[in-house]
């Protein structure tokens, strides 16, 4: 958890970074202790990791605008990934109600293709070098909660 020691981290990345894990941990251990609800809580937590895999991909359209470091054709490729995890997302949203498994399992995929993205464009342009601990600490959090709530729900 290199990110929660990272001192140079800015506060509010640090706090609202963790904040945003919140629905993903609460949305786990709901599904855990009601097994009941478990497949709800499952699609809520599918929903909630579609919004945020939607959101981290956006961060590459910003980093492609401002980054330094970046050839032409670096920006173009972030710009075109940028918009790949949106996709990932809408694709287990639309799969959620045939198998919720398989919507867990697309999120997951896109999270981890999106962390191996943020490490190529880590070492192409001028990031912050709390960004990378930071979003390896969130997809972790974030990856073991889907896999809780998908095995609760199964």
């Amino acid at each position: 958890m290199l990110a929660l020691n990272n001192s140079h981290m800015p506060f509010s990345a640090r706090w609202l970074g963790f904040s945003g894990l919140l629905p993903f941990i609460g949305l786990a251990v709901a599904a855990l202790v009601d097994p009941m609800r478990a497949t709800l809580w499952n699609h809520a937590l599918v929903a909630y990791g579609a919004i945020i895999l939607s959101f981290v991909g956006a961060l590459h359209w910003g980093f492609a605008m401002t980054a330094g470091g970046l050839s032409q054709g670096e920006r173009t490729g972030r710009f075109a990934w940028s918009v790949m995890p949106a996709l990932i997302a809408w694709a287990a949203l639309l799969l959620v109600g045939a198998s919720v498994l398989f919507a867990a399992l697309l999120l997951l995929a896109g999270f981890w293709l999106h962390y191996l993205q943020d490490r190529v464009l880590a070492h192409r342009a001028d990031l912050p070098a709390w960004y990378l601990p930071l979003r390896l600490t969130l997809t972790s959090v974030a990856s073991v909660c889907i896999v809780v709530g998908g095995m609760a729900a199964a």
